[in-house]
């Protein structure tokens, strides 16, 4: 036991050193095998057939030991209806995920996706919308914000403004529908403009980028798929 400790604090010592090191090598999931892998985890969970891998000790002792090597990021709305490893049916060390509310792209989120996608050499890059979202709710329908509130949701305005365009007389709920899709895509765009590292490795075959929209009652993720435009 003494000697597992003193393993642990070298190298938890040795951490700050090494957590910034860009990731040249191919992981070893490609970009097609880590979007099956979600896919079948989403579908065990749909299902009720989860199988809750990679939860024991022994996994978070080779994590520990060996670090993290997660084989998707995945952007996803802080919304507590999104438990993204759940629904993937994922465990420790599987994904790296970011959660903010509409699942936006700005700064924070745009720099934690190049940890995980240029630091780590994830495979896959994912940004996860989902049905009923508050956020995209709130922005389409002209809803009064306070507080940091309003500079969070401006990212989803130009969502909004495409969807108005794309459907001028739609319903509200059609128009929330409309507007949760562009908003999934207006935070790929983002990305894909604002980050060089992660463009350089989607040109070059070393991250999809792709877009999928969680349905949150009967807990399927449909994969949209890359950037339309």
């Amino acid at each position: 036991m003494l000697a597992k400790r003193l393993i642990l604090i070298l190298l938890f010592a040795l951490t700050p050193l090494l957590a910034f090191a860009s990731s040249n090598a191919d992981h070893p999931v490609s970009p097609e095998m880590g979007l099956q892998m979600l896919t079948e985890g989403n579908l065990r969970y749909s299902l009720g057939q989860s199988t809750h891998p990679n939860i024991s000790f022994s996994r978070r002792l080779l994590t520990t030991t060996e670090g993290q090597a997660p084989y998707a990021t995945v952007i996803a709305c802080s919304d507590s209806r999104v438990p993204v490893e759940i629904l993937f049916d994922q465990g420790v060390g599987d994904l790296f995920v970011v959660k903010v509310a509409g699942n936006v792209a700005d700064t924070d989120e745009i720099g934690s996706a190049e940890y995980g996608v240029d630091h780590l050499g994830t495979p896959v890059l994912m940004v996860l919308g989902h049905t009923y979202c508050g956020a995209v709710t709130a922005v389409t329908t002209g809803a009064e914000v306070h507080g940091s509130i309003p500079k969070l949701v401006d990212n989803i305005i130009p969502a909004v403004e495409k969807a108005k365009l794309a459907l001028p007389n739609a319903e509200k709920t059609e128009l929330i529908t409309k507007a949760t899709d562009e908003n999934i895509w207006q935070a790929i765009e983002d990305i894909l403009t604002k980050s060089h590292a992660i463009a350089e490795r989607a040109i070059a075959g070393k991250v999809v980028v792709v877009g999928a929209k969680y349905d949150i009652l009967s807990g399927k993720v449909e994969i949209l798929g890359s950037h339309p435009r």
